[in-house]
């Protein structure tokens, strides 16, 4: 604990340098703006900062990047309450309560509590993520080949039923697609090539970046452009710093959906949206006033604001602990990790040890700005809304073109970001999620080297990958998950709960 401090004490004053924190401001609010404007994504906007990065030192593009995430995942606020236009999926949940409150003529009051409400959660965040990292840090330790293959096919069962609640089985498509598109190109252990022509391009299989570029960039221009332009009909502000009053008496909703927004941000591939649906309902389960959700909840704004910005930081643990990431935008800030030279995982408490505190000290730095930023530049900012999208999805598209070209000067990656773009953008209209996906092509490398390695230390028996206690659970638990959205299982379990708890029944009514 001790030495905890003092690498965050260390890492807090490194960073405390005038370009530095002007990199701060400056990354944290174009954040805000890639957030606030309908179609431009947090993912989008990490993943063409990332291309931007690469002749910066390792710290300061970390830093860039997850400036750039927290001030997006919050700016997505700004239009949620405005337009009820959510700017990023993470900000569903506060249109709820916040353009109700606008219509109400108190839409800079929604604002200031929204941004104190993402500050404080953002902060409980980094709070979970400087005890448990270390913690998860060393347990992954005991992690072996057996242990990571079956992680990460937990983590697209996982990532697939939650990003895809109405048909699970979509989410899981999505993500063994991606697990697919992750081995084509030549393999680690014997150098064959796979689904693809010796000598050809594709031999050296599909870059990270590309890809995710093309399914968050690209397809959200496609999807941008296909609808209705919108209108801003409310800029009128008015007082935007929140009083204490209102924040302490929600001082328990706040605390609840930061703490929940951080655990679920931590589930591989979930992601901020689902996040702040769940910390929305939990608050509303819990309130007094129950009915005055979707009318102008305080309640309810602070509760989704805090739950998506909690997971930002609750994202990154397993980021940093197992090399797998807890969100979308979490998975190009892993890329963007290895192609700085840092490789996340078990032994970055090893390698890396003072990396963990520099990221929560790179959160804490990002999370002060949004709350400057956020409660000091409101009109102006407001007015990026009024910028027509037709000016602007073709610079857009100029960026991901740039950005796909300039990892490793290939055309070859030009095209290969149009055609996942395209791709992706029919998937989404067939209600395909992109994060697993996504997960998918990042998991692939490590199931299939550690699959690999596991067959080779076992001989070729199956026998290890089912009597090692971690792998064990792992295994038990995915096939739980799979089960549990089969109707034949869910009534098996209905049945078994009424036959437990019919005595009890007859009890009673005796």
């Amino acid at each position: 604990m001790l030495e905890g401090l003092q690498l965050f004490g260390q890492s807090l004053l490194g960073f405390m340098q005038f370009k530095i924190l002007v990199y701060v401001l400056l990354a944290t609010e174009l954040g805000i703006i890639v957030g606030m404007l309908p179609g431009l994504t947090a993912t989008m906007g990490v993943a063409l900062l990332t291309t931007l990065t690469f002749k910066m030192p390792t710290s300061e593009a970390i830093l860039v990047l997850i400036c750039m995430y927290v001030g997006a995942i919050y700016g997505g606020s700004r239009s949620a309450i405005l337009l009820n236009i959510p700017g990023t999926p993470a900000n569903a949940a506060t249109a709820v309560d916040g353009y109700p409150l606008a219509k109400q003529g108190r839409a800079g009051r929604a604002i200031g509590i929204a941004t104190t409400g993402s500050f404080i959660g953002t902060f409980i965040g980094m709070i979970i993520l400087a005890l448990f990292t270390p913690l998860i840090g060393r347990f992954a330790l005991e992690f072996k080949s057996f242990e990571f293959f079956w992680l990460a096919i937990f983590g697209i069962v996982i990532s697939g039923n939650l990003t895809a609640p109405k048909d699970p089985l979509k989410g899981w498509i999505a993500g063994f697609l991606g697990l697919f598109i992750a081995m084509i190109g030549m393999e680690s252990s014997f150098a064959f090539i796979r689904f693809a022509k010796p000598g050809s391009e594709m031999s050296g299989g599909i870059a990270l970046l590309p890809a995710m570029v093309g399914v968050f960039g690209f397809a959200e221009i496609i999807t941008v452009m296909k609808q209705s332009a919108y209108e801003v009909v409310n800029t009128k502000i008015e007082r935007v710093i929140p009083k204490f009053v209102e924040i302490w008496r929600n001082k328990w909703t706040i605390v609840r959906s930061g703490v929940v927004g951080t655990f679920i941000g931590a589930i591989p591939g979930v992601g901020e949206d689902i996040a702040a649906w769940v910390s929305y309902d939990m608050a509303k389960r819990s309130s007094k006033t129950p009915e005055k959700f979707g009318k102008g909840s305080i309640e309810g704004l602070i509760a989704a604001e805090a739950g998506n910005n909690a997971c930002v930081a609750g994202a990154m643990i397993p980021v940093l602990t197992l090399a797998i990431p807890g969100s979308a935008p979490a998975a190009v800030l892993l890329a963007a990790m290895f192609i700085h030279g840092v490789r996340p995982g078990p032994l970055i408490m090893i390698e890396f040890p003072s990396f963990v505190y520099e990221v929560v000290v790179m959160v804490l730095l990002a999370s002060a700005a949004m709350l400057i930023l956020g409660l000091s530049m409101v009109k102006w900012l407001v007015k990026v809304l009024a910028v027509p999208r037709e000016k602007l999805m073709p610079i857009i598209f100029v960026l991901c073109v740039v950005g796909a070209f300039a990892i490793q000067s290939r055309t070859f990656d030009i095209g290969v970001m149009v055609f996942f773009g395209v791709v992706g953008y029919f998937l989404r209209e067939m209600d395909y999620p992109m994060a697993p996906l996504v997960l998918g092509i990042i998991l692939g490398d490590i199931l299939d080297k550690n699959l690999r390695r596991s067959l080779i230390l076992s001989d070729g028996h199956l026998a290890p990958f089912f009597n090692q206690p971690i792998g064990l659970v792992l295994f038990f638990v995915t096939l739980l998950v799979i089960l549990s959205k089969m109707k034949w299982f869910q009534n098996l379990m209905l049945g078994l709960k009424n036959l437990i708890t019919a005595p009890f029944r007859k009890n009673k009514e005796v």
